[in-house]
């Protein structure tokens, strides 16, 4: 295992994608201050590691939404997969099955649902919902036929965030149709009132739960008001993201929202992160600081241009400097990791 071979992924992707696609891919909102941002902010958390304790055994596993993973790092909903290798979430899907993890599906998935989930691996949906929620159900139905076991509500999207193009070409301009939106109804698109909705609220929370039965994470907070209210509405989980710096750009980092928004949730609801998250060193830095367990977007993604062995790749050697970096903490386990961080007024980062 070679961490180096992590740091050069987006090197490896630049010889092989469209520059409109890897554009895609790595751009943040505007002047990307929040992509940005990101990794740094991880690599500031500093750690008093516990010594005098046996590593011989570190056991990394964790819970999610109620059924054992293997690693404490899962896959974020990603679109366009299919531009960046023909096997796209098929792909990506073998890979997060072997590595014993979740893979998190985009609605904007360009494979059907029910291939994804006949390969086995265990998915949750990503989904925005439109203006007009009905247009949501065959969506869901689909889902839920396929094998989904949660829907994961993105709530920072009521609008597109702007980017900034670099040459004359978008990845609109270039890409296959055929690589999204695959398991919505013809004419979804052009349909009334199926524009993404402005009007969330806590109600759709519990019109999500009733309509699919399954557990509710909402993805997209950063506040520990708004964390709160996500939990007294029933949620299973929080997510702390700011959508990879794609939506509102000078959000703050997810590094240092994350202890906020644990504290307000208290345990009554699991917390996840995602944003920057790199190594196994970051990984350690998200556990200390409370969360149960962090979502990568960027890198599998960036990865899968090697298909299902760059994916897995990724995986594992993510695997490996997570077990290096609790041993070095003095950690056996990830509830070890509690308190490791140093935390300095305001949360040290």
């Amino acid at each position: 295992m070679d961490g180096r071979w992590l740091d050069s992924l987006e090197e490896r992707a630049a010889a092989v994608l469209p520059p409109e696609v890897l554009e895609y891919v790595v751009q943040g909102a505007r002047e990307g201050v929040s992509a940005a941002e990101a990794t740094a902010a991880w690599s500031s958390v500093r750690f008093r590691p516990h010594v005098l304790r046996d590593v011989t055994d570190v056991d990394i596993s964790c819970t999610l939404l109620g059924r054992k993973a293997a690693v404490p790092f899962a896959v974020s909903p990603t679109t366009l997969q299919r531009a960046v290798h023909p096997e796209g979430e098929l792909a990506m899907a073998a890979a997060v099955r072997e590595a014993g993890s979740v893979m998190v599906v985009s609605s904007n998935a360009g494979t059907p649902f029910a291939d994804i989930g006949a390969t086995g691996v265990r998915w949750w949906l990503q989904l925005y919902l439109p203006q007009d929620r009905k247009h949501a159900v065959p969506l869901l139905e689909r889902a839920v036929a396929g094998g989904a076991e949660a829907v994961v509500l993105t709530v920072d999207t009521p609008v597109v965030g702007t980017k900034y193009a670099a040459g004359d070409r978008i990845i609109w301009d270039v890409v296959d149709p055929d690589f999204l939106r695959v398991n919505f109804e013809p004419g979804y698109a052009d349909a009334e009132g199926a524009d993404k909705a402005t009007d969330l609220a806590e109600s759709d929370l519990a019109w999500l739960a009733e309509t699919t039965g399954l557990p509710i994470v909402v993805k997209g907070v950063l506040r520990p008001d708004d964390a709160r209210r996500c939990v007294d509405s029933g949620v299973a989980a929080v997510w702390v993201s700011n959508h990879g710096g794609r939506q509102l750009d000078r959000t703050a980092t997810t590094a240092s929202s994350l202890p906020g928004v644990v504290a307000a949730v208290g345990g009554a609801a699991q917390v996840y992160v995602d944003g920057g998250i790199r190594s196994g060193l970051d990984v350690l830095a998200a556990l200390s600081l409370g969360a149960d367990a962090v979502f990568l977007g960027r890198s599998p993604l960036l990865s899968l241009v090697e298909g299902r062995p760059g994916v897995t790749r990724m995986l594992e050697e993510l695997r490996v400097e997570v077990v290096e970096a609790l041993r070095l903490a003095g950690c056996r386990d990830l509830a070890d990791t509690r308190g490791l961080a140093v935390l300095d007024p305001p949360n040290g980062l």
